[in-house]
């Protein structure tokens, strides 16, 4: 609908941008926290004396993920990131606010509350633990991927800054994108992002077609990130 998103690869210079690892990170954050207090509160309120452990499963299957997401990959291992305009930072923060909430209520006492009504899902708890871990580990192997692309652009830059007598800049590398050759890269311009898709894919089989918090999840996940993929400018 519009080819202006000031995050990321298409960032824009404005005096109202955040820095992009603490953006991120506030902006990811409040997905999971949403869904646990979810997890903590509702049961009570509804008189569970317990949730099924698959419930408790998918709960903790989201929050390892946006551990890491959220938190672990912008603010420890992230040499840069590029600066996340306040338009962006706000529109994926009541994002996670409300995916979180959605997702969590289902989980908490809204979707199945019984051992009973997981009866029969274990083939499908199976593959759908196999494609989330399969994505899971393929996401980070294609961000580390793109991570050492940086590592190794910023102590170029630093190794020159020395040459010339300067301090090399803080913060790292600023916008530089190349593709690595390593995984699927040689088969997919953005395995990172397919890797994703895969990953919330086998969390929407474990939930089966009835969760429908995870089958909306996957298709806002598929819906924002494809486009990306067609800008000429990033390509």
């Amino acid at each position: 609908m519009t080819d202006w998103y000031p995050q990321g690869k298409t960032s824009v210079q404005s005096r109202f941008n955040i820095p992009g690892k603490y953006a991120w990170a506030i902006m990811e954050t409040p997905g999971f926290v949403a869904l646990l207090y979810c997890m903590l509160t509702i049961p009570v309120q509804q008189g569970l004396k317990e949730l099924p452990g698959a419930n408790w499963l998918m709960a903790i299957l989201y929050t390892v993920h946006y551990l890491y997401r959220a938190l672990i990959a912008p603010l420890v291992l992230n040499p840069s990131m590029s600066p996340i305009h306040p338009f962006v930072f706000a529109s994926a923060f009541i994002f996670q606010v409300i995916n979180g909430t959605c997702i969590g209520g289902y989980l908490a006492g809204y979707g199945p509350i019984t051992a009973a009504d997981w009866s029969g899902t274990m083939i499908r708890t199976e593959i759908g633990l196999m494609l989330f871990f399969a994505g899971f580990i393929g996401n980070i192997f294609h961000d580390d991927d793109l991570r050492e692309i940086r590592r190794a652009a910023a102590k170029n830059q630093e190794r020159k800054a020395q040459a010339q007598g300067e301090r090399a800049k803080a913060g790292g590398v600023d916008k530089l994108y190349m593709i690595p050759e390593n995984g699927l890269f040689r088969v997919v311009l953005y395995p990172h992002y397919f890797c994703e898709w895969i990953e919330w894919i086998g969390f929407w089989v474990i939930g089966g077609w009835a969760c429908v918090p995870a089958r909306i999840f996957v298709l806002n996940e598929i819906t924002t990130m494809l486009p990306r993929v067609y800008r000429p400018e990033i390509n």
